[in-house]
């Protein structure tokens, strides 16, 4: 769920749809999400002083909250 969660999220913020990409990593623990996106879209997804990159870990966090495993996103360029 959080994968899709966060394509959408992504989708929505950059010029390029098409070269979004979500990597889904499973931990015990924890869940990486590696979120790549065109190199010319990064800023878009990070925003300024990173504040949409941190609204997006809040609404994942809050919608990770039912599994009880903590979820990690990384931006990757």
């Amino acid at each position: 769920m959080e994968k899709e969660l966060v394509a959408y999220i992504a989708k929505a913020l950059v010029d390029n749809p098409d070269s979004v990409e979500v990597n889904l990593i499973e931990g015990e623990k924890s869940t990486i999400l590696e979120l790549r996106v065109d190199p010319n879209d990064v800023g878009k997804v990070i925003g300024k002083h990173g504040r949409i990159a941190k609204a997006i870990r809040t609404i994942l966090g809050a919608a990770a909250t039912k599994t009880g495993k903590r979820v990690i996103l990384e931006i990757l360029d």
